[in-house]
């Protein structure tokens, strides 16, 4: 299967060119073009392979969602003129990442199996089990690194640090909580639970914009519904839509981003199973089913697609 590992555009009006962990990002002007490639990452790593229509999945993720909650947040999404393109205003990055956890699994849990009880200076009650819901859902923002992990951090840290202004914070904190809800809303009708998501922020003359992707599976993790009572009363494991089980893949092959692990070489039926989990769950989370562009040029596409897109700007 073809796989978009990465992009080298050379479009009229470009200022600047910035290659992340998963997009391409060109800029222009006030305006970005930001590529979702079909690179993988996991532990702050890329993986060694890309993975077929994984770009397009985040991408129309990302467009469907942040259609969907422009009554709640303006973002900075202006179009989607290719299955892994988007096109949007260029904002001032906000330096912290807006985390949300309905429930306890992923970094909380490993931090509550560890006897900490405390999580970004958010207290976790007593007698929780991995999967269980928090009472309210909990906001454990993080520092956003240009390169290397993202750290927790506290809201009393960002204040004192002066990184947020108070007036913006409180605004993202209402924003993240809104959208929170929205997306286990929309998630509910699908038969879906949203466990838990980020989302990040910038400000464009002086507003506050949701930007990247929101509620997508490189983003959030998603519960099937159905059964999930059971599996919980009986101790077993919930069954996820998200990336995830690439991060348990790479543990039980010796890696979590660790100094001196080694990456370990991805099969080529894991990675077929990595990209059918990422198509299942845009069509579970959307309800649409899946349109495979199997382009043999997946660049030259991009490329016709934004320089026409940006003819009509």
């Amino acid at each position: 299967m073809n796989a978009l590992s990465e992009t080298n555009l050379q479009l009229p009006g470009q200022t600047a060119f910035y290659r992340g962990k998963v997009r391409d990002v060109y800029s222009l002007d006030d305006r970005l073009i930001m590529v979702a490639s079909d690179r993988i990452s996991a532990f702050d790593h890329i993986l060694p392979r890309a993975i077929p229509h994984k770009g397009a999945v985040l991408n129309q993720i990302a467009s469907y969602f942040l259609q969907s909650t422009r009554d709640i947040c303006p973002n900075w999404l202006i179009s989607t003129p290719d299955p892994n393109v988007a096109i949007g205003w260029r904002c001032e990055p906000v330096r912290v990442e807006m985390v949300i956890r309905g429930y306890l699994v992923g970094h909380a849990a490993r931090t509550y199996d560890s006897g900490v009880r405390t999580l970004c200076g958010v207290n976790m009650p007593e007698g929780l089990r991995e999967s269980d819901p928090f009472p309210e859902p909990i906001i454990t923002p993080t520092t956003k690194a240009d390169e290397g992990h993202d750290e927790d951090i506290s809201r009393e840290e960002i204040l004192a640090r002066g990184i947020v202004s108070e007036e913006d914070y409180v605004q993202m904190e209402a924003y993240t909580r809104a959208l929170f809800q929205r997306g286990t809303e929309m998630a509910a009708a699908q038969g879906l639970i949203l466990v838990d998501t980020k989302y990040e922020f910038g400000k464009k003359d002086g507003q506050i914009l949701l930007m990247d992707e929101i509620h997508t599976p490189d983003s959030s993790r998603y519960f099937y519904a159905e059964g999930y009572a059971e599996r919980q009363a009986k101790g077993e494991r919930q069954r996820q839509l998200s990336k995830e089980f690439v991060r348990e893949w790479l543990i039980a092959n010796g890696f979590q981003g660790k100094e001196g692990q080694q990456m370990p070489d991805m099969p080529a039926a894991f990675v077929k199973e990595i990209s059918d989990r990422y198509i299942e769950l845009f069509e579970m989370v959307t309800g649409r089913p899946f349109v495979k562009d199997d382009s043999r040029n997946i660049s030259a596409r991009i490329e016709e697609n934004v320089l026409a897109a940006l003819a009509l700007i």
